[in-house]
């Protein structure tokens, strides 16, 4: 009985009853506002709702998955015949179709071998010695806590062809050197997942870039733009608010040495404890990835560390050369993988990118494997344990990742993205539309956990509206709405605790997920807020793009300046 009551004090605690109320307050909008047209069902944004919520109030992401799924698949075939048994039946049914429907994508395929792989390979590193050795070289630039976060961030920056890369590479290199000079794990999470997304976003060579330039292409087709989509996509470039304001915010944070909400309580916790993360905490990996100890017997060489994960992205960059006509080019002119516009072509032009990763991390486990035996001296049980150990650690991660697809695909079958886009309608001001559609991309990608998706469902139904705004003319309009969609999708991922790369980024920086997402949260979303009222609706009415991000970068930096000085160890 005892139980009971904890239980019904934790439902009814002050945080979950607020909650909830937004969540109903939310349904009665969508009830109430809901669009004409049997298609739309106002009903469609429970699930996404439903799984944040639960999420924020049980702080159990995997259950909080589940229940949402289920309730997708309920709520697909449950309310057109409420009492029918048959009707609830197939609703069950069509959940267990949504969580298998996923891993039936040769994309979600891919990328789960590539968690599992990457995971494994890093265990061997770290019970090899490898990423220790790392850190003692990356020692010698770090020098204190903010010169940490700021090798981290430089790092983030470099690692810009793809995010998931990013993620992975500059959070496990640099979680030991974070937790020496007692950065909390939420810090280190927030500028890996910060510094990927947005990098690989704006890099005119990335994974991103290749998928953005298909959907302007084909916009531009659909609509008779006589402009190519990466010429679109560099008209674009210049109102990507969020993503510039983002690296900017970051930059700043570190050289202030200064933080405000959740992350502020993190932070003084790690300096006055050393405790990097809460004493709740439950990391997103095994044991031996959270520790990133070495083995007692391990010669430790940072080259059995460097080795592989460079390995990872040789291979990333070499197979996307080749798959995206690389060699052709090279038959034309052997300079040309020095040229700038041959690598924008070819990554444009390939289209596996993610097997690629999946490839690179399966070879990159077997060097490292290689490299455990020769180079640190371990023995073959010690690399094979190291091994198991990593793919037990990719378990949840690889799970949470098939729910948060499982998640998606209810919400396609559903028309949650159409159902937020038509809620807009399109008898709006040309001037704020830009600003709308980027908040509604916030929206649809915060509730379904992904950028690309919520890209995917803008772009054809944004576009030609912000087109028919001007007259049908590709004007400033079109061109800001298609960077607010590029930037809102980013937005909603970096919000979202049903994000893959939001959760890769927890995965990579051993953090507790839910941690990072409260901490990371104020910061998101203090950014959005300067990107959409310094940035999309002064750009809207025709204020130039620069003085928008010099009044929102003057911002950030005096915002900062008159935080007060947090307290702790000595920063350098």
């Amino acid at each position: 009985m005892r139980k009971g009551y904890r239980r019904l004090d934790r439902i009814l605690r002050p945080k979950s009853v607020a909650t909830f109320s937004v969540v109903v307050g939310i349904c009665a909008v969508a009830y109430f506002f809901r669009p004409e047209g049997e298609a739309y069902r106002w009903y469609s944004v429970v699930p996404p709702l439903l799984a944040v919520s639960l999420a924020i109030v049980t702080g159990r992401i995997f259950v909080s998955l589940l229940v949402a799924v289920l309730t997708g698949g309920l709520l697909s075939t449950v309310p057109t015949d409420p009492v029918s048994v048959a009707a609830w039946a197939r609703g069950i049914d069509m959940s267990f179709g949504f969580m298998s429907f996923p891993l039936s994508d040769s994309f979600n395929q891919q990328l789960l071998v590539f968690v599992l792989f990457v995971l494994m390979m890093i265990s061997i590193v770290v019970v090899a010695g490898g990423l220790h050795g790392i850190v003692l070289w990356l020692s010698r630039f770090a020098k204190g806590p903010r010169t940490a976060q700021l090798v981290t961030f430089l790092m983030g920056l470099a690692v810009f062809i793809d995010d998931y890369a990013n993620t992975m590479i500059v959070g496990t290199a640099m979680r030991s050197v974070t937790d020496g000079y007692r950065v909390s794990r939420e810090k280190l999470a927030f500028i890996v997942d910060s510094t990927s997304a947005p990098v690989a976003g704006l890099a005119v060579i990335s994974t991103w870039v290749g998928y953005e330039v298909g959907l302007f292409g084909e916009a531009a087709d659909t609509l008779g733009i006589d402009r190519n989509g990466y010429a679109m996509l560099f008209d674009a470039l210049f109102f990507r608010f969020y993503c510039v304001l983002m690296l900017v915010f970051v930059a700043v944070n570190i050289f202030s040495g200064k933080d405000y909400g959740p992350m502020r309580r993190a932070e003084e916790r790690c300096r006055r404890t050393g405790a990097v993360a809460e004493p709740d905490a439950v990391p997103m990996t095994s044991e031996t990835f959270s520790s990133a100890e070495p083995h007692s017997g391990a010669i430790v060489r940072a080259r059995t560390g460097i080795i592989p994960i460079a390995s990872l992205f040789a291979i990333l960059l070499g197979g996307i050369w080749i798959d995206g006509g690389g060699v052709a080019l090279m038959a034309e002119s052997l300079m040309a993988p020095l040229s700038f516009t041959s690598w924008r072509e070819v990554i444009s032009a390939s289209e596996n990118s993610v097997k690629l990763l999946a490839y690179g991390a399966g070879f990159s486990t077997i060097l490292a494997a290689f490299l455990a035996h020769r180079i640190a001296g371990l023995d073959r049980e010690t690399i094979r344990n190291a091994a198991i150990s990593g793919a037990r650690g990719a378990l949840l991660p690889m799970a949470i990742l098939t729910l948060a697809w499982s998640l998606k695909a209810s919400c396609d079958a559903l028309g949650t993205g159409p159902f937020l886009v038509a809620t807009v309608g399109d008898s709006i001001s040309p001037a704020i539309f830009p600003a709308i559609v980027f908040v509604i991309a916030g929206l649809t990608s915060f509730a379904t956990g992904t950028s690309y998706g919520t890209m995917a469902i803008l772009m054809p139904t944004a576009v030609p509206v912000a087109f028919a705004l001007e007259g049908d003319v590709y004007g400033l309009i079109t061109i800001i709405t298609l960077a607010s969609i590029l930037d809102g999708s980013i937005v909603g991922d970096h919000c979202s605790p049903i994000s893959d790369t939001t959760i890769m980024s927890s995965i990579a920086s051993s953090a507790d997920h839910l941690h990072h997402v409260t901490t990371q949260l104020p910061y998101s979303l203090t950014v959005a807020g300067l990107a959409l009222v310094c940035g999309y609706i002064p750009a809207g009415l025709g204020v130039p793009s620069w003085i928008g991000f010099m009044v929102a970068i003057a911002l950030i930096a005096g915002g900062y300046f008159f935080l007060p000085k947090g307290s702790g160890v000595p920063e350098a």
